[in-house]
Protein backbone atom coordinates (compact mmCIF):
# COMPACT_ATOMS: atom_id res chain seq x y z
CA UNK A 1 0.00 0.00 0.00
CA UNK A 2 0.99 3.11 -0.73
CA UNK A 3 2.06 5.66 2.07
CA UNK A 4 0.60 9.11 2.13
CA UNK A 5 2.03 12.38 2.37
CA UNK A 6 1.94 12.54 6.00
CA UNK A 7 3.15 9.63 6.49
CA UNK A 8 6.38 9.91 4.43
CA UNK A 9 6.80 13.10 6.49
CA UNK A 10 6.48 11.94 9.38
CA UNK A 11 8.72 8.86 9.05
CA UNK A 12 11.10 11.50 7.18
CA UNK A 13 10.96 13.41 10.33
CA UNK A 14 12.14 10.45 12.56
CA UNK A 15 14.61 9.55 10.21
CA UNK A 16 16.04 13.22 10.70
CA UNK A 17 15.76 13.13 14.52
CA UNK A 18 17.51 9.64 14.53
CA UNK A 19 20.56 11.21 12.33
CA UNK A 20 20.88 14.35 14.31
CA UNK A 21 21.49 12.34 17.28
CA UNK A 22 24.56 10.81 15.85
CA UNK A 23 24.62 7.71 17.45
CA UNK A 24 23.96 5.17 14.73
CA UNK A 25 26.64 3.22 12.73
CA UNK A 26 28.29 4.68 9.42
CA UNK A 27 26.66 1.97 7.67
CA UNK A 28 22.93 2.98 9.11
CA UNK A 29 23.58 6.58 8.63
CA UNK A 30 24.24 5.90 5.31
CA UNK A 31 20.99 3.96 4.87
CA UNK A 32 19.05 6.27 6.71
CA UNK A 33 19.99 9.12 4.60
CA UNK A 34 19.48 7.50 1.29
CA UNK A 35 15.44 6.66 2.32
CA UNK A 36 15.48 10.39 3.72
CA UNK A 37 16.38 11.26 0.32
CA UNK A 38 13.92 9.02 -1.90
CA UNK A 39 11.19 10.23 0.98
CA UNK A 40 12.16 14.07 0.53
CA UNK A 41 11.86 13.56 -3.27
CA UNK A 42 8.61 11.68 -3.09
CA UNK A 43 6.67 14.86 -0.70
CA UNK A 44 8.59 17.20 -2.98
CA UNK A 45 6.73 15.36 -5.85
CA UNK A 46 3.49 14.81 -4.17
CA UNK A 47 3.19 18.75 -3.35
CA UNK A 48 3.87 20.23 -6.58
CA UNK A 49 0.79 17.51 -7.78
CA UNK A 50 -0.82 19.25 -5.55
CA UNK A 51 -0.43 22.91 -6.05
CA UNK A 52 -1.21 21.83 -10.01
CA UNK A 53 -4.73 20.78 -9.28
CA UNK A 54 -5.40 23.61 -6.95
CA UNK A 55 -4.25 26.18 -9.83
CA UNK A 56 -6.33 24.04 -12.35
CA UNK A 57 -9.43 24.46 -10.07
CA UNK A 58 -8.16 28.00 -9.40
CA UNK A 59 -8.36 28.78 -13.64
CA UNK A 60 -11.51 26.88 -13.86
CA UNK A 61 -13.21 28.83 -11.02
CA UNK A 62 -11.60 32.02 -12.21
CA UNK A 63 -11.84 32.22 -15.85
CA UNK A 64 -8.57 31.20 -16.55
CA UNK A 65 -6.73 33.49 -13.94
CA UNK A 66 -4.08 31.53 -11.99
CA UNK A 67 -3.04 32.89 -8.43
CA UNK A 68 0.29 32.54 -6.45
CA UNK A 69 -0.05 29.72 -3.65
CA UNK A 70 2.13 29.49 -0.70
CA UNK A 71 2.82 26.10 0.36
CA UNK A 72 3.94 27.80 3.75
Amino acid sequence: MEMNFEDKLSELETIVEKLEKGQLPLEESLELFEHAITLSRECNNMLKSAKQKVEKLIEEDNDLRSEEMSLN
